[in-house]
């Protein structure tokens, strides 16, 4: 062998070993600030799941993963209404190309079962013993889910955690990649902002509080597997953050939403996160290529089509106004100039009430 050619191998493997090291040295950066994931179907890495999967990272060709849809309910008629509508535009979108949605399970944490069992499937548990609460009924999800999970026979490996006020927009597809769950980031779960408090439940050794993703616990696409861990530890955290005045003042509504975080950093689970997951009206202007609407948020508008948020609209969209029973069929349209997502999630609602049955049944 030459000398001009040993030196190009020596080069060669010079460079490999650098490119080589500049990788492994930027996938443990992106793995201690939770943002990289790894696709065991071809091998490939991806960074930052904060933005949409980029295109070059795919499922193995022809492989589909269904997973199953489960949402917490109560038998509370706000909650009933609100189930029958995601009820509705699940099936509607259930069997379209691209979907990967399987079974479907409302779980019932109200302990008997109600009117709706022979409309939507159901499975009964028991609600958290009287008090435990204190008044704040999303602690029932956590303990929800560890019932559900004991009891039920799921077919799918995977489990999308779903919400009544989420209507279908688009078919969905498995977002998890390689075992990793995928999330939906919320702009209001900051861990890093609560350093102090996230440290009560998540010690030092455990790693930075960037592990801490800015999740709730839906929407969520998980392996069964890794919820079965998860869910009990996310339920004794929500339990503990409750009991503890600094995180319950703190954290408010949203606490049970980070206990689901830190229980799955405890586990060592980071999830893809997808911002096309949803969208949530009326921030969000459009629904595009997203796969969910989430109506948490009131939507109130004056006859111009303008935002009048934290001032009751002249026209308004809110489930609020609902408390006590099924919405009218045929709300009025917003007016123009309202941003596409509540006029479609309003086209979308009118539909689903003017085809369910007995639409008002309480």
């Amino acid at each position: 062998m030459g000398r001009a050619s040993l030196s190009f191998l020596i080069l060669l493997t010079i460079g490999f070993f650098f490119a080589t090291y500049n990788l492994v040295a930027m996938i443990m950066h992106y793995r201690s600030i939770g943002k990289w994931a790894h696709d065991d179907s071809d091998g490939q890495i991806f960074l930052d799941p904060v933005t949409e999967m980029p295109e070059d990272v795919k499922k193995a060709k022809n492989a589909k993963m269904p997973f199953h849809v489960a949402l917490t309910a109560t038998d509370a008629p706000y909650s009933k209404w609100q189930c029958r509508i995601m009820y509705y535009w699940y099936k509607k979108k259930k069997d379209l190309p691209g979907s990967e949605m399987g079974g479907f399970t409302r779980i019932l944490h109200s302990g008997k079962p109600d009117n709706l069992m022979d409309e939507i499937p159901t499975t009964v548990v028991d609600p958290l013993p009287a008090g435990l609460d204190q008044g704040y009924v999303v602690l029932n999800r956590p303990w929800a889910f560890v019932q559900w999970l004991e009891k039920a026979s799921i077919e799918e490996e995977y489990i999308l955690m779903a919400e009544p006020d989420h209507v279908f927009i688009n078919p969905l597809p498995n977002l998890a990649r390689g075992g990793l769950p995928a999330a939906f980031p919320f702009f209001y779960i900051k861990p890093a902002d609560h350093e102090s408090i996230i440290r009560k439940y998540y010690p030092e050794e455990k790693g930075p509080v960037t592990n801490v993703d800015p999740i709730g616990n839906s929407p969520v696409i998980i392996k069964k597997e890794l919820l079965e861990k998860i869910a009990p530890t996310w339920m004794n955290i929500s339990l503990k953050m409750k009991r503890d005045q600094e995180t319950d003042k703190a954290f408010g509504w949203v606490l049970e939403m980070y206990a689901y975080a830190v229980a799955s950093a405890l586990h060592d689970v980071q999830h893809i996160l997808r911002k096309d997951f949803m969208v949530q009206p009326p921030w969000d202007l459009a629904t595009g290529k997203n796969f969910i609407i989430h109506y948490t948020y009131g939507c109130d508008y004056n006859l111009k089509g303008e935002l009048t948020y934290g001032k009751i609209g002249e026209w308004r969209f809110d489930k609020r106004s609902y408390l006590g029973g099924p919405m009218p069929r045929n709300l009025a349209l917003p007016p123009r100039g309202v941003p596409e997502s509540v006029v479609t999630l309003v086209k979308m609602v009118n539909e689903a009430t003017a085809n369910i049955p007995n639409w008002d049944t309480e």
